[in-house]
């Protein structure tokens, strides 16, 4: 299983675009990658270690707690990455 977190908070503008390319490109990955990719999604307002770590980088997306984005998420490059991770965990 392959965990796709994204750190925001409400009323973000940044955070919403980067929620919904998330959401867009998972809906889009092929069923049996689909199918093992978990979306999570955390605010900075609910936890001080996530907002003193992430503030001023939200929107932040991290693949299995690795960072692969902030501020903008590209929608190719997290297909990719969400690929290549799955390819590796199915040992491809």
């Amino acid at each position: 299983m392959t965990t796709v977190t994204v750190i925001g908070k409400p009323d973000c503008h940044l955070c919403d675009v980067a929620h919904e390319i998330v959401d867009q490109v998972v809906a889009d990955l092929p069923d049996g990658v689909a199918a093992r990719v978990e979306v999570v999604e955390k605010s900075i307002l609910d936890d001080p270690e996530l907002y003193e770590l992430w503030w001023e980088k939200i929107p932040v997306v991290l693949i299995d707690d690795r960072l692969h984005a902030h501020w903008r998420v590209a929608a190719e490059r997290l297909r990719r990455a969400l690929v290549e991770t799955d390819d590796v965990e199915v040992g491809r």
